[in-house]
């Protein structure tokens, strides 16, 4: 494979990346790269960079030093409203407690991505219809957050994160808000998701997410990788 390939099948990199805040980094010189179609899980104790390696990626902060590019773009050149609209178009984002809006139904929480980037209402309601019913949740497509089960709230959360294509999908603790049968439907739809060629990538303590749905492990301690390693899913 040439430089040009393999270049093209990185989706995610990070060169030297360091982000201060007051006094201390939390992320301390880290480099990494995601290819397109990876499962990576970012684990290691709390307060270690984790957290702030996502918010990097999706755009939510920025770094003191070093360089982000997704999808070949990079980060560091995109002004606030460019970082704005990179978020809408280029990733998607669920969280451990879900973040869906409590007076919207589950169809209108998942349309709400598209529209947010011009998307006509109608064709947004649509696509969003499909993704419910892709993920089994369409019956629940009028019910509003405060009726649904956790396990529900985030199937909506990850078809909203999926409405715009995104080039990789990140997961904050995605079943740390669930119980186990929950966590469990979760972990099923987060390795559908990557067989079918979804990138991506997750922060998590629970090392059953790491080993159940990604291919590849990163550990982090004070700010730094100190190991990577490729998993052997589980069943």
């Amino acid at each position: 494979m040439n430089s040009e390939q393999d270049r093209a099948q990185v989706v995610v990199r990070l060169d030297g990346v360091r982000k201060e805040y007051g006094d201390s980094a939390a992320l301390d010189g880290v480099s990494l790269e995601i290819r397109a179609g990876e499962a990576v899980a970012v684990m290691g104790p709390s307060g270690c960079g984790k957290s702030t390696l996502l918010n990097m990626v999706a755009g939510l902060d920025r770094p003191t030093a070093g360089s982000v590019v997704v999808h070949g773009e990079d980060l560091g050149t995109l002004s606030e409203t460019g970082l704005a609209l990179y978020r809408r178009r280029r990733v998607g984002m669920v969280f451990q407690f879900f973040n869906l809006i409590d007076d919207l139904s589950a169809l209108d929480n998942v349309a709400l991505a598209a529209q947010l980037t011009g998307s006509p209402a109608r064709q947004a309601r649509r696509r969003a219809l499909e993704l419910l019913d892709e993920l089994g949740i369409a019956g629940r497509r009028n019910a509003y957050p405060a009726a649904l089960s956790g396990g529900e709230r985030q199937r909506v959360a990850v078809a909203r994160a999926l409405m715009n294509r995104p080039a990789v999908l990140l997961a904050d603790e995605p079943t740390g808000a669930l119980d186990s049968r929950a966590g469990e439907q979760v972990m099923d739809l987060l390795i559908d998701l990557n067989q079918i060629g979804q990138t991506l990538l997750m922060v998590t303590h629970d090392p059953q997410l790491a080993t159940r749905c990604a291919s590849r492990l990163i550990e982090f301690a004070d700010g730094k990788v100190v190991r990577e390693s490729a998993l052997e899913r589980t069943a």
